[in-house]
């Protein structure tokens, strides 16, 4: 699978600027004001919207809340309440057509569960707006293709929200492997999961999650392994257990992977729901190693160096850089760094874990 035609690059040119001393690197790549704002409008108000998304558009530059989709009336209006949002900016799952006719909202950022990504990505690109989709992409491949093709069809522009491709931390860890600072890479190891508890979630629906841990806090464990090598895998292998098969119906309870690179470099990775404490990267060199512990949450991520030197970059809002930056793309028509394209690759990888996960043999990977 070969890389994206910018995504790579532009990862890599961020975390130049990062380790260069600028504590928000997406967010100064533009020196002048923006001539306008964009408008987001949310869509899915539920623990991330609320906790994290909606406080981080406070935050930005580019960007402003003016719009909300919801199924719930009581949350509109709470929202309503708390943004000051006029009755023409709020929207149901069944009337995102009428985005059209509101010029103040540009992008909407889908929030839902992973199985509706898809249906809310492209009732959004009809409407004419751009963009911005929560990781996972969608539950299969051919969901993924339907969003990209949508967008491209509508003019518009559809990035996935890749948050630590906005991270100091994570940036300069890229840094550490793409300069061979310790030499080439032989070996990365990533682990992120945590124990779930409330057995009717929606995560726990197969049908709206798509899997397990995997579809949910694993893929940025794979997303470490694919930009710190800054390779696409050529194979892999998994297995997956389920201890209890009552509440992990149908989906994994966790999952242990192993790929191989083109280069040789080897990765494995692991996430589960069954216990907290695993929010990891370790890179392996041939003079060294560094890596980050936290590495994948909000706020706090710091990590050690075989050196002796600590890794602890400026704390950001990640939410807002990602958002900022998808602003500047837009406001200078220019290409996103975390593309649907991007998505696609992650669920192209996914769906090969699960098939080495099932049949217990590699599965090689185009």
């Amino acid at each position: 699978m070969n890389a994206p035609p910018f995504s790579r690059r532009d990862f890599l040119k961020t975390a130049m600027l990062a380790t260069a001393g600028l504590p928000f690197a997406a967010k100064n790549s533009f020196a002048a004001e923006p001539e306008r704002k964009i408008g987001f409008a949310l869509c899915g108000l539920g623990g991330l919207s609320t906790g994290q998304i909606a406080p981080a558009l406070q935050q930005t530059k580019f960007c402003k809340l003016t719009g909300i989709i919801t199924g719930s009336p009581e949350k509109a209006k709470r929202w309503q309440a708390r943004y000051n949002l006029p009755d023409r900016s709020v929207y149901n799952y069944e009337t995102m057509s009428r985005l059209a006719d509101n010029p103040d909202i540009d992008v909407v950022y889908v929030v839902t569960p992973n199985g509706l990504h898809a249906d809310h990505t492209i009732a959004a690109a009809k409407a004419g707006k751009h963009v911005l989709c929560e990781k996972p992409m969608e539950v299969s491949t051919t969901k993924c293709q339907q969003m990209i093709d949508a967008c491209k069809a509508a003019g518009k522009q559809l990035a996935i929200g890749y948050r630590l491709h906005f991270e100091p931390n994570n940036l300069e860890c890229v840094r550490l492997a793409r300069e061979k600072v310790f030499g080439n890479l032989k070996s990365i190891e990533a682990a992120f999961g945590f124990h779930i508890g409330d057995p009717k979630q929606w995560r726990l629906n197969r049908a709206l999650s798509g899997g397990g841990p995997m579809m949910d806090v694993g893929i940025y464990a794979l997303q470490a392994t694919r930009y710190l090598s800054g390779e696409e895998p050529a194979s892999v292998t998994a297995k997956a257990t389920t201890t209890d098969k009552e509440k992990f119906r149908g989906i994994e309870e966790s999952l242990t992977w192993q790929m191989k690179f083109p280069s040789g470099v080897t990765g494995s990775g692991m996430t589960t729901y069954a216990f907290s404490g695993m929010d990891r990267f370790n890179v392996t060199a041939e003079r060294g190693s560094f890596g980050l512990d936290p590495a994948y949450g909000y706020h706090g991520l710091r990590g050690t160096r075989s050196d002796g030197q600590i890794i602890k970059m400026p704390d950001i809002d990640q939410f807002a850089a990602e958002m900022d930056d998808f602003a500047q793309c837009i406001l200078a028509n220019r290409p996103i760094r975390v593309p649907g394209e991007e998505g696609l690759r992650d669920l192209k990888i996914i769906t090969a874990i699960y098939e080495a996960a099932r049949t217990g043999k590699p599965v090689e990977l185009a």
